[in-house]
């Protein structure tokens, strides 16, 4: 399900949020015991994956490629999975 709105500074600039269900079974999460993940968009994720990874962040994966933008995972100190988006082109519109 997607919820559009737009950028508060610059209301010309359309975004959305995307909730979405997945399997009880699925690894896309990481741990099993996981039972969902927040998704950040961002606006330069190797400048982010490097300020990350300076504080003793580490990437969990590979950075992954699409149309839409570019992905790449990290984990929070629980170990739990956090993804982060960059749009295509480094706009925060995405692909609608």
């Amino acid at each position: 399900m997607n919820f559009f709105w737009r950028e508060h500074d610059d209301p010309e600039q359309v975004g959305f949020t995307v909730w979405s269900v997945f399997p009880r079974e699925t690894e896309y999460f990481g741990r099993e015991s996981q039972d969902f993940m927040i998704n950040y968009r961002v606006r330069n994720l190797d400048l982010l994956l490097a300020r990350l990874e300076s504080e003793g962040v580490l990437q969990v994966g590979d950075l992954e490629e699409y149309s839409y933008g570019r992905f790449a995972w990290i984990e929070d100190n629980e170990g739990n999975r956090i993804e982060l988006w960059e749009p295509k082109h480094g706009s925060l519109e995405g692909n609608q």
